[in-house]
């Protein structure tokens, strides 16, 4: 499990380092930064494929990702005595993302090429600084692979054994990087995060994927888009939990039966009402109705990943069925870590009486900076980045 998460320099994220719990919740008015800490966490999941430097490049390159305001803000600033001015840049250009757990913890810093560089791709962001350590805190004992550069170096026993160009500029070594007697760590790490699962604003409109009927293939994991929700469905039923799916439609859609139909090997929901003589195809739910059971299906999977998060659940759902929702979103964090970004209230109440243990992050705006409600710099978890 995650039990903290750094930021540094992404968007309103100038310098947050939070606390996070087997089920957490990011809340806050909009436009605090809830986004901003999303995205983070999916900037941390393209790593261990490689994909992050892409990642950055679609959300308009480095430069355009970085904290737009001045590299430190004082008491007098705060205080408003003073105006926010620029200040002079101290070190280099430096995004950083990192987590740690109970037992590793992980960290990269991006950074700009060297203008002598001849390269075309001279805005493309390198990794100058990877880490990954034992234990929830970084410190030089607990050091296991440490890359600067292209060049890495790993622990074995009370020596390390270093290897020049080991990983491209522009590449992970969280992805790029296989040795797994001498560092097993890595490999560890990397298919734990590639497990992490991303749901965000699935789509209920008139062409959306879950409206169609197709063919379908055992499916322990719904697809991003919802296209094989039907099979996803019948999976839970032959290899899940069959009884909480029944639950979850009863309560949400009391008396109401889900039927999987089948024919020629396409696959469509139904949804079997009180009172119709025939169920209801996808093409004619409503969008809340099919917006849950896609979340029914995301969150019953019978493939449960390291960590779950989910971008407002909430949206399009008609009040009745949020209580539902939390039910469903706190079963699922009795098997996995969830995270839950969202601003419902009444959904927040929800998750609160199901799961007194909830991990409550509210964030606020100060001076365009994104900091949790009520913490100071001495409140935050305790956290150590690699230096370059």
């Amino acid at each position: 499990m995650i039990t903290t998460l750094a930021v540094q320099s992404y968007r309103s994220l100038r310098d947050l380092v939070v606390e996070l719990g087997q089920l957490t919740v990011i809340t806050g008015a909009n436009g605090t930064g809830k986004s901003s800490l999303y995205r983070a966490l999916r900037l941390l999941a393209d790593s261990a494929r490689n994909g992050a430097v892409a990642a950055l490049a679609r959300e308009g390159g480095l430069t355009s990702t970085l904290w737009a305001g001045p590299a430190t803000i004082g008491k007098a600033v705060r205080a408003g005595e003073y105006p926010v001015q620029g200040t002079v840049r101290r070190g280099p250009v430096s995004l950083k993302l990192g987590f740690a757990g109970d037992d590793l913890g992980y960290a990269v810093d991006f950074g700009m090429p060297n203008e002598s560089e001849d390269s075309a791709f001279k805005l493309d962001p390198q990794v100058k600084r990877e880490a990954v350590w034992a234990g929830p805190i970084l410190r030089p004992g607990t050091l296991l692979v440490d890359r600067g550069g292209t060049a890495l170096r790993i622990r074995e026993a009370r020596a390390w054994s270093a290897f020049a160009d080991a990983v491209g500029p522009f590449d992970s070594m969280l992805s790029e990087y296989s040795d797994p007697q001498r560092a097993p760590e890595l490999l560890t790490l990397r298919e734990r995060v590639r497990s992490w699962r991303f749901y965000d604003q699935l789509r209920t409109d008139a062409a959306a994927p879950a409206r169609e009927a197709r063919v379908g293939t055992r499916t322990p994991v719904l697809s991003h888009d919802g296209g094989d929700l039907a099979a996803a469905l019948q999976t839970i039923r032959e290899i899940g939990e069959a009884a909480a799916l029944g639950s979850a439609v009863d309560a949400a859609f009391p008396g109401s039966r889900l039927e999987i139909g089948v024919d020629g090997g396409r696959f469509e929901v139904r949804l079997r009402q009180p009172g119709l003589l025939r169920g209801l195809g996808a093409a004619e739910l409503s969008d809340g109705t099919l917006r849950y059971l896609l979340w029914t299906a995301a969150l019953l999977t019978p493939r449960p990943p390291a960590l779950l998060v989910l971008n407002e659940p909430e949206t399009s759902l008609h009040p009745e069925l949020i209580r539902p929702l939390a039910a469903l979103i706190a079963g699922a964090a009795v098997r996995t870590q969830v995270v839950v970004v969202s601003h419902s209230g009444p959904l927040i109440d929800a998750l609160t009486q199901d799961e007194p243990d909830l991990t409550r992050i509210e964030l606020v705006k100060d001076l365009g900076e994104t900091r949790v409600a009520g913490q100071d710099r001495f409140d935050q978890p305790a956290w150590q980045w690699p230096k370059r």
